[in-house]
């Protein structure tokens, strides 16, 4: 069974890339909501891995660019 994770990386510029793993279809959808609720902030760009689109059990990845709303 794999686990599910997000890894997130936090870029010079300030801006957060977020990657879900062992989240299969539009489940991943769920974990970045929170983690943009978390961070307050919003996805600005995302891109899909073909697992995404799977409906076997296999692992999904989403690829998440997110940016912080300012103040």
């Amino acid at each position: 069974m794999n686990k599910k994770k997000i890894k997130i990386r936090i870029g010079e510029d300030g801006q957060i890339f977020a990657e879900t793993i062992g989240l299969k279809g539009k489940e991943c959808l769920t974990y970045i909501e929170q983690l943009e609720k978390l961070l307050d902030a919003e996805t600005i760009d995302s891109n899909y891995t073909a697992e995404y689109y799977e409906t076997e059990i296999n692992s999904t990845q989403q690829n998440t660019q997110l940016i912080r709303e300012e103040e």
